[in-house]
């Protein structure tokens, strides 16, 4: 039978975990990522499309890992060592455990540099302002690119930042962090919406775009982005959900929770996407420009607003808190491993694991200028390293947790767990065992370019 309690602590309420979850769900992947992917594929159908993912794919995988957190109650990797004994399976499930801790300190080796970049953003708002002129925007993050001494000092300092609130523990960092953050980041949010309320027409031109369904504008490379968007989006197989799992109290519903947190993880990403299409459709900007949205046309909307360097110091300041409450949940799965098996205290194992994502960070810097030409099977190390884990790591992680949990456990155990209404029970085992493996194998064949 599994621990009653992890030894790391608890959450010390329901609305804690749920604050932790969401702060970890919530990242880059909201604010910057699902606004430009939207306006590559077309606006209101697609939105509608990612929600139907969110539905199928995402919120039940989320319960299973969830619930297969608070089952094991350990990191990860002992999590499923523990929970293959209780289930008379192969012992080898606990590799699973292993990829998903190798994923998160992976990304966040790359998450913490493109964090930087926000990080360099805020000052740049608050002392240079912002350009009108689209030249000079794109000649600013030039610069800052192929500059390896401020990316590694970005880099450094977001990093100092994650590793303060890992070492502190579920609730004196964790907790208290999140607390500060994640109502700080929906207040900005707000803000952010209603000056985006104030560009008149453009307000409106945004959200028909975001909100009006064009069904020809959706081909099936788009239902499989939007698919693999929202499952990335909710942070599933790379172990953060897993851990903040084991911490959640018992008696607390884990389906109710999970649907709060996709439901603000949801939300953040529409808001994200209310604020910033206005000011785009505001500005005469392309919604469909791609990655560069956020750092390279964003700035231009804000050095022709009035007012635009307080609104642009908001924006990368939000942005900056969504990077933080997802950092600190990739980083948590090999702390409370190095505690678990090592006997680290906390802060040496904050200590050890933060100068080792580090190291691999500068690694991730230098591939944007002075290693550019260095490649791992044709790949930049920022590249390669995206790829490996967006588009292999994670789509593995997620199909073999719908399989362990869908398959592997004994039902008796899922549902002492899950404590869920019968009927409730078989709609999210259908969709676990069934609907969500199959459609993350289609988004996993894809990127493959199989399929």
């Amino acid at each position: 039978m599994a621990k009653t309690k992890s030894i790391h602590g608890e959450w010390s309420s329901r609305f804690a975990y749920i604050l932790a979850a969401t702060g970890s769900a919530v990242g880059l992947g909201n604010i910057w990522k699902f606004p430009y992917i939207t306006g590559e594929n077309g606006g209101g159908a697609f939105v509608l499309v990612y929600l139907g993912c969110v539905l199928a794919v995402g919120i039940p995988i989320m319960i299973a890992e969830t619930m297969m957190g608070r089952r094991g109650r350990q990191s990860p990797i002992n999590t499923l060592s523990t929970l293959s004994t209780e289930a008379s399976v192969n012992k080898n499930w606990h590799y699973l455990g292993w990829m998903g801790v190798i994923a998160g300190v992976l990304i966040l080796s790359y998450y913490s540099v493109i964090a930087g970049w926000a990080s360099a953003y805020v000052f740049k708002a608050i002392f240079g302002g912002f350009s009108s002129d689209a030249m000079q925007v794109k000649a600013s993050f030039d610069e800052l690119i192929a500059s390896p001494l401020q990316l590694i000092f970005w880099h450094t300092a977001f990093m100092i930042a994650t590793m303060s609130v890992v070492m502190r523990g579920v609730r004196g960092g964790l907790e208290k962090a999140v607390q500060l953050l994640m109502p700080s980041l929906f207040v900005l949010l707000i803000i952010l919406v209603g000056y985006a309320m104030t560009t008149g027409e453009a307000y409106f031109q945004g959200l028909s775009f975001l909100f009006s369904p064009d069904f020809s504008e959706i081909d099936s490379d788009a239902v499989l982005t939007a698919m693999g968007h929202a499952f990335f989006t909710l942070g599933l197989g790379m172990g953060a959900i897993m851990v903040y799992g084991s911490y959640l109290p018992s008696g607390v519903s884990i389906a109710k929770t999970t649907l709060f947190i996709a439901g603000a993880d949801t939300i953040v990403a529409l808001l994200a996407g209310i604020a910033i299409f206005p000011l785009v459709f505001a500005n005469g900007l392309e919604p469909g420009s791609g990655p560069g949205l956020i750092f390279q046309t964003l700035p231009i909307a804000f050095g022709n607003m009035t007012g635009g360097w307080l609104f642009g110091v908001l924006f990368f300041v939000l942005l900056v808190f969504a990077a933080l409450t997802s950092s600190i949940s990739l980083v948590e799965p090999v702390v409370a491993w190095m505690v678990e098996n090592r006997g680290f205290t906390r802060v040496k194992a904050s200590v050890i694991s933060g100068i080792a994502i580090w190291v691999i960070g500068v690694g991730v810097a230098l591939s944007f200028n002075i290693w550019s030409e260095f490649k791992i099977f044709d790949k930049t190390i920022f590249n390669f390293l995206d790829d490996l884990t967006a588009k292999v790591m994670l789509p593995v992680g997620g199909f073999c947790i719908a399989i362990f949990a869908g398959w592997m456990m004994q039902q008796k155990h899922v549902k002492d767990e899950l404590d869920m209404p019968e009927q409730q029970y078989q709609i999210w085992k259908f969709l676990v065992s069934y609907v969500a493996p199959a459609a993350v194998f289609l988004v996993f064949l894809h990127v493959l370019g199989i399929f």
